[in-house]
């Protein structure tokens, strides 16, 4: 095949109009992955920030709420031993007062002793009937 210098340079600006075509049809393309890329990545960006801010905001909801929790449970153990130490003020204090009326009770059993042995309950009987008789002192023994 005879080409003229005419042809194959006609040729030659065709093929170089192409080319610069692909060329900036390959650079708009480019631009265009390039700014998709910015979008996502700006998006993605985006909802990384508000996944990492909620589990901060959760791993310090979890942090004040163990801490509250600590606090509550020590308030109760504290109230417990506060509890038992006056339980056992109380329980001491009932045994010392129970020991104090078995030892009244004794002392009134020896008083009773000591006045029917003396007669005086048998002089207080009569006196209740209406019959006088003289009221004898008790002496310390």
């Amino acid at each position: 095949i005879n080409r003229s210098s005419d042809d194959i340079s006609s040729l030659e600006i065709a093929l170089e109009n192409d080319t610069q075509e692909e060329g900036k049809l390959y650079e708009v393309d480019s631009l265009n992955n390039l700014n998709k890329l910015n979008v996502c990545s700006d998006g993605s960006q985006h909802l990384l920030s508000i996944s990492i801010r909620s589990q901060c905001v959760f791993f310090v909801t979890l942090i004040i709420t163990l801490i509250v929790s600590l606090a509550l449970v020590s308030f109760v153990i504290i109230l417990i031993i506060q509890t038992g130490k006056k339980m056992d003020q109380v329980s001491s204090r009932l045994e010392f007062e129970k020991n104090n009326i078995e030892e009244l009770k004794k002392i009134n059993n020896l008083l009773l002793k000591h006045l029917n042995q003396s007669g005086f309950m048998e002089k207080e009987g009569d006196l209740v009937r209406g019959q006088t008789t003289s009221i004898p002192v008790l002496h310390e023994h």
